[in-house]
């Protein structure tokens, strides 16, 4: 709900979305998370029964696209939380993947684990395009190689079905193609912000830094460092292995780039 929502905003500018997305992430972090285990209920002020992995991958995500619409190093923790969380209790190391549930969940006769994407992507599907935005962004070896190993335990079984593991195969287009990194530095011109925004481009990071404040404590990631706050205007930063482009400002230069 808070990535549809945020899918929304982003095509038609309007903020009622991206405040309802807002609302309901932080009333969730509130509620739902306590000490970084998330729970399914929340009733007379008390979180309860412990979530799944489908939740902690869905939450992660959606918080990943909140940091991408605001830069508020909140949302970009809680979802590396989350994702720390899922490879300390979720994870099954002989057969690479994540259990439904966790090592600390209500004992069941068997952990039951589900890598197909029906209706539903699957909660393996998931958090592998978490962990491998959060590695490009956070640089965390660990997250890419979780990731890895989910994608080649899966290989063969997407090839000889590949309609059983459709939001795999996009997770496995991210892994292969790299993403673009596009960092926009101050929202001053609405306008470039508003078209790149709605721009289709499925296998990139697109981050909106407002203010220099959330920049400075965004440096420690090599996602952004060497970005300087420029408040008389926007600019935007195109990236992709490594290497990025000057400080753009216009939009047919910034085309070109992606």
């Amino acid at each position: 709900m808070v990535s549809a929502f945020l899918s929304g905003y982003r095509i038609t500018d309007n903020s009622k979305y991206l405040d309802a997305a807002k609302q309901s992430i932080d009333f969730f972090e509130s509620n739902f998370e306590k000490n970084h285990i998330l729970h399914r209920t929340f009733k007379n002020a008390e979180p309860k029964l412990n979530g799944y992995l489908d939740d902690y991958a869905y939450m992660a995500n959606a918080s990943i696209d909140m940091f991408e619409n605001t830069s508020q190093p909140k949302y970009l923790l809680f979802a590396t939380n989350l994702a720390n969380y899922l490879i300390t209790h979720f994870w099954d190391d002989s057969s690479n993947g994540f259990f439904f549930t966790s090592d600390n969940h209500e004992k069941l006769i068997m952990r039951p684990k589900n890598n197909y994407d029906l209706s539903m992507p699957s909660g393996n599907s998931v958090a592998a395009y978490v962990l491998l935005k959060l590695y490009h962004i956070t640089q965390n070896k660990q997250f890419f190689e979780i990731a890895k190993k989910i994608i080649e335990s899966q290989a063969m079984s997407a090839a000889e079905n590949p309609f059983a593991f459709g939001y795999l195969l996009n997770v496995l287009y991210l892994y292969y193609q790299k993403p673009t990194e596009i960092t926009i530095i101050n929202d001053k011109n609405s306008e470039l912000v508003s078209s790149l925004r709605k721009k289709f481009l499925p296998e990139s990071i697109m981050v909106l830094v407002e203010n220099q404040n959330n920049l400075e404590l965004l440096f420690k990631h090599s996602f952004f460092s060497g970005k300087e706050f420029q408040n008389d205007k926007t600019t935007v930063f195109v990236c992709k292995n490594f290497s990025c482009s000057l400080p753009l400002s216009d939009l047919s230069e910034i085309e070109k780039e992606l």
